[in-house]
């Protein structure tokens, strides 16, 4: 089964040169960078990301090019020199990285840390950096963690998903539930953050189901927790369950219900949300990497089908993970295409993206018919009302999260 597909977008120059407008805006804002590990032991039936097993890897070909666990990171290096040589001087220190898939940890951890010390001889690390990687709970070990630890890395986010025996087998995640709690107590001892990711809404999931990994997730103690909805992607295998009539889908009333049920369990044992769907035990536990993507900062993205930003312009890698060794092995960039954001557009995602956190969006961002939306929205409970006449500030509230794109949609309305 093929990951989900690239969008379309202009053409990308072989040598990934940006626009000097792109550029000039390098300044005003963090740089993150995003390392995407395409590795994965099976393919859960749910995911559409862009990953691969070794199996499918082995069994494909793009022009005799070849990447793999031992091979990787060479070419996240190669990539790492264009993006120096294209940002240029007046690139800031790099303020986060976070390394996902996939599953990054399928990599030797001395190789992670050979792609980290990488960026921080091509542009430096801010001294307060956050480093984050992904890893499945039976991926780690309490040397491999103690090792990432020392070189550098200061956040682990572990995917969990469920407790539940029979939801973990709907969506195929391999990993003992057992496992989490050792993995959890390597990373602390490691002396880094822990997060731990869940997912609501598995056809079969009962709201007892969702409460008890709730449960679970807290008597771990992470510092950080995000929990998403399951969201049916065509060309997955899910997919064609459900539509084959062998799984439901998932009902948007459920998935509420459990929205709301995360929100209150979390909040009752000391986590803040601060994004829709992500909740931290302090305002130092937020994942600072996540929200430099929802405040329109810089980033680039390393790795086969990841994508980028730099002051308007977006692009992305080609997606199989031989094509983007060909293509750097050839000198050449592996972006497929880009996209130069208009000024509609971009205020577009300055709306969407800032309505999603708990900061807000200004007020006085909005355009006049965006402000004279705001009254009816606090009328209708879905924006803060304190928060948006007191200090001028567009902050949902519990509800108007579940309703997040329709309030976006009225901001935006002409």
């Amino acid at each position: 089964m093929p990951p989900s597909a690239l969008p379309d977008g202009d053409p990308a120059p072989d040598s990934g040169e940006l626009p000097s407008s792109a550029l000039a805006e390098l300044g005003s804002t963090d740089l993150g960078i995003y390392v995407h590990v395409p590795f994965c032991s099976v393919r859960c039936g749910y995911c559409d990301f862009n990953t691969y097993t070794l199996t499918e890897l082995a069994s494909r070909d793009a022009g005799g090019a070849s990447i793999g666990l031992d091979t990787y990171a060479d070419a996240a290096l190669a990539e790492l020199d264009l993006a120096r040589t294209v940002l240029g001087s007046d690139a800031p220190p790099v303020s986060t990285v976070f390394v996902g898939g996939g599953t990054p940890t399928m990599l030797r951890s001395r190789d992670l840390v050979r792609v980290l010390s990488g960026i921080r001889g091509r542009f430096g690390l801010s001294p307060v950096a956050e480093v984050t990687t992904e890893a499945n709970p039976d991926s780690v070990t309490p040397e491999s963690l103690a090792e990432l630890a020392d070189g550098g890395f200061t956040r682990v986010s572990l995917g969990m998903q469920s407790v539940v025996p029979h939801v973990l087998a709907t969506l195929e995640r391999t990993h003992d539930p057992a496992n989490v709690a050792r993995a959890v107590d390597a990373v602390r001892a490691a002396g880094m953050q822990v997060s731990i990711d869940l997912i609501y809404g598995t056809p079969g999931e009962s709201l007892d189901d969702w409460k008890r990994s709730l449960e679970a997730t807290i008597a771990l103690a992470p510092d950080h927790v995000s929990a998403y909805a399951l969201v049916v992607e065509e060309g997955t295998k899910l997919a064609r369950q459900v539509h084959r009539g062998q799984l439901p889908m998932p009902e948007d009333d459920d998935e509420a219900d459990k929205y709301e049920l995360a929100d209150e369990v979390l909040t009752e044992a000391g986590y803040d949300w601060y994004e829709v769907s992500n909740w931290a035990r302090s305002a130092d536990s937020r994942c600072r990497h996540n929200l430099a993507y929802w405040s329109g900062a810089s980033w680039w993205g390393v790795g086969p089908g990841a994508h980028s930003h730099v002051g308007g312009v977006r692009w992305w890698n080609v997606k199989h993970p031989a094509a983007y060794a060909a293509r750097l092995a050839a000198g050449r960039s592996p972006a497929q295409a880009r996209e130069t954001l208009t000024p509609e557009q971009r205020y577009d995602e300055t709306v969407l993206l800032g309505t999603r956190i708990l900061g807000g969006l200004p007020v006085d961002y909005l355009r006049v018919s965006g402000r004279a939306a705001v009254a009816g929205l606090i009328a209708d409970g879905l924006v803060d009302g304190p928060a948006a006449v007191g200090e001028g500030r567009i902050v949902l509230t519990r509800r108007g999260r579940l309703l997040a794109d329709s309030v976006v949609h009225r901001l935006i309305a002409p």
